[in-house]
């Protein structure tokens, strides 16, 4: 985990290289990563998802996968977005610009995600069950069906996000 800010305010979470994964904390256990028996890793798996966000079967439940770029992502729960960090000069430049990136962006089409409670949010590559304070988020979802939407957004010259929305459609 590395904080641009003052400590406790954004979370920031960076990958090695690969997709970052948000897996609900009932399955942990359940998530390999790069390691395991099968001759396709988890973390292969989650490297094969196309475009800004996907879902894998993870155990009985449903992990998010958000591709495409290896960028720092936090989540902003005031805004229900992972906000990924693909060019900007500051912290304090990519903060300033997620209200007015979100409310115009092209979002593209929704994923559905069964949610049953809060998730972790760390590189793919690392199994669930070796995750430390450093190595990743926690992010506090209410259990429910969300609608996962994802768009690309240049708010300002030198300023690229990632957006990907959560959307609680039907709490449980």
């Amino acid at each position: 985990m590395v904080r641009y800010a003052e400590p406790g305010v954004v979370e920031w979470v960076e990958s090695g290289g690969g997709p970052l994964i948000a897996v609900p904390e009932t399955v942990l256990p359940f998530w390999a990563g790069a390691d395991g028996e099968e001759t396709a890793s988890d973390y292969d798996r989650a490297c094969e998802v196309d475009g800004q966000a996907g879902l894998l079967p993870v155990g009985d439940g449903t992990a998010l996968v958000l591709g495409d770029e290896p960028a720092a992502t936090a989540y902003l729960p005031g805004h229900g977005l992972f906000v990924r960090w693909c060019a900007a000069d500051s912290e304090e430049d990519v903060l300033a610009s997620v209200p007015s990136a979100a409310a115009t962006a092209a979002w593209g089409p929704e994923l559905t995600w069964q949610v049953p409670g809060p998730v972790r949010l760390f590189d793919a590559a690392w199994p669930g069950t070796g995750l430390t304070g450093a190595d990743q988020v926690r992010v506090a979802l209410e259990p429910g069906t969300y609608a996962v939407g994802a768009a690309r957004v240049q708010p300002g010259p030198e300023t690229w996000l990632d957006l990907v929305r959560l959307r609680l459609v039907a709490p449980r």
